[in-house]
C-alpha cells in the first residue's frame, strides 16, 4: 500500500469515528468515551507517522510543499493538545461534546487540505516506487508510535 493511500485510510477510519460520535446523544457517556479514545489512538499515531516520516519525505521529494507541510504540522499542534485534554476529560462533563465537535472540525479541516491541496504534488513528485516503500515505513511504525498525544513532536512549543 503507498503512503498516501495509508494516509487516506486512516482519515477515512477517524471520519468513521466522528460521524458514530455525531449519532451519540447526551446520555450515551460510556460510549462517547469509548469513541473518544479510539479517535486519541488513531490520530496520535497518524500524527506521529506523518511527521517522523511522511513529512520530511514529502519535503525532500516536493520542496514546494514546505509551506503545506509547516502549517500541518501547526495544525497537529493544536489537535494533539486538544486530545491530551479529552483524554483525561469525564465524558459527562458539559464541555467534552464541545471539545470533541471543534476537534472534529479542525481534523476534516486539516485532511481536506492535505488531500485536496497538496497530496497530489507529493504523489507526482514522489512516484509509485517511493510511495509503496515509504507506505511499508509508515506502516511498519505504527506499532512503536506513542499513544499519548503530548509525545508527538508537534506537540511541544517552540
Amino acid at each position: 500500500m503507498d503512503a498516501i493511500v495509508l494516509l487516506r485510510d486512516d482519515h477515512k477510519t477517524v471520519e468513521k469515528l466522528f460521524k458514530r460520535f455525531e449519532k451519540t446523544s447526551d446520555e450515551d457517556v460510556a460510549e462517547r468515551r469509548e469513541l473518544a479514545d479510539q479517535v486519541i489512538e488513531e490520530l496520535t499515531v497518524h500524527a506521529w507517522i506523518e511527521e517522523q516520516y511522511f513529512y520530511p519525505a514529502a519535503r525532500e521529494a516536493a520542496p514546494d510543499t514546505k509551506d503545506h507541510v509547516l502549517e500541518s504540522i501547526e495544525e497537529h499542534h493544536a489537535v494533539v493538545w486538544m486530545l491530551s485534554e479529552l483524554k483525561d476529560m469525564d465524558p459527562a462533563d458539559e464541555r467534552f461534546k464541545a471539545k470533541m465537535t471543534v476537534l472534529m472540525e479542525q481534523v476534516r479541516h486539516h485532511v481536506e487540505e492535505e488531500e485536496q491541496d497538496w497530496f497530489p504534488d507529493v504523489r507526482k513528485a514522489m512516484g509509485r516506487n517511493r510511495l509503496v516503500e515509504l507506505g511499508e515505513q509508515l506502516n511498519a511504525a505504527k506499532a512503536s508510535a506513542p499513544r499519548d498525544p503530548l509525545a508527538v513532536p508537534s506537540a511541544a512549543s517552540k
